[in-house]
């Protein structure tokens, strides 16, 4: 019974990861935005605050000192006409990894604490005790998906990055075994306590947030339990995870992506070393950056995962 949980979140985590991948992708990148590397120039040239010129002359651009970020549409077309469509799933063999590894831990965990803890005459749980569950199961299972987490966004970020500069992983193995042949097995956990807590956030807020929005319209009476009922359930549920890890999420995206030379210090010694730089040289909105890309993204991957996962249960229902 309880494997059978895990092979359901599996599946539908799976098909949700690969169907959303472009909208990840256009999010992280997103999120990298008006961070402190002069590789960014090619996506924002104000960023090159002073440039010397041939004569070695510094000086400052003309351009205001801020420039428009580029949006979600504009990013997307940016990507396909600089590296074609194939770009948009830049890094999918990782997230098919990471949703193997993270997200069928995650689901599979979430289920037997859910029918561990439920009320027997009722099949209810409180909704403490679903947070309780997201919160255990998403911590766990970000723990054992982190290298894969790394690989993606890496992965995901290169083709913003001059030719020189990147890393031209050929899949999520050689990225994996090339960071710990060159950084050292420790770098696949980079950020790790970072994508624990926006994994606890997300499985609670998300898996918490389904579960009672779905019980609330079917007790209700709102709806009968069918298509529509998981659709709502599931995007009012993709919001709610979208508000509440978006700040989390920005953190990660920069820890795992920086470059760290050797002999040199890092961009940022850690989290809280990041929040820092990031909100004092950007504001404190910087991080909500990619929160379009964000709820578009984990709208429709929220909706696709428990639309998918319903009918997966339909499905192994007799076995």
């Amino acid at each position: 019974m309880g494997l059978k949980g895990f092979v359901e979140g599996g599946i539908a985590s799976i098909v949700a990861g690969v169907t959303t991948h472009p909208l990840d992708l256009i999010k992280v990148r997103m999120q990298l935005q008006g961070e402190g590397n002069p590789a960014v120039h090619s996506l924002r040239p104000a960023l090159a605050a002073f440039q010397t010129n041939s004569h070695g002359a510094i000086h400052a651009p003309p351009t205001h000192p801020h420039a428009p970020r580029v949006g979600l549409v504009s990013m997307g077309m940016r990507i396909v006409q600089q590296d074609g469509v194939a770009a948009l799933f830049s890094g999918v063999s990782a997230t098919v990894l990471r949703q193997t590894l993270y997200s069928t831990t995650r689901m599979g965990l979430y289920d037997i604490m859910k029918k561990k803890w439920s009320d027997p005459s009722t099949g209810n749980l409180p909704l403490i005790h679903k947070l309780a569950a997201g919160l255990i199961a998403g911590g766990i299972g970000a723990a054992v998906g982190n290298p894969a987490d790394v690989a993606m966004v890496r992965m995901q970020a290169d083709g913003r990055l001059p030719s020189a500069q990147r890393r031209n992983y050929k899949s999520v193995i050689d990225a994996i075994s090339q960071m710990a042949k060159n950084e050292g097995v420790a770098s696949l956990w980079r950020g790790s306590s970072l994508t624990v807590n926006r994994a606890m956030l997300v499985t609670a807020s998300q898996l918490a947030s389904y579960d009672q929005i779905k019980e609330t319209i079917l007790d209700k009476g709102l709806m009968r339990d069918g298509l529509g009922t998981h659709v709502t359930a599931s995007f009012a549920a993709g919001f709610v995870a979208a508000v509440v890890s978006n700040p989390v999420d920005v953190i990660k995206t920069r820890v795992m992506n920086m470059k760290v030379e050797p002999g040199a210090a890092p961009p940022y010694s850690g989290a809280i070393d990041c929040i820092v730089k990031t909100v004092r040289s950007e504001g404190p909105m910087a991080l909500y950056k990619g929160f379009v890309p964000t709820i578009s993204r984990q709208g429709p991957f929220t909706v696709v995962l428990f639309v998918t996962l319903e009918q997966v249960r339909k499905l192994l229902k007799d076995f």
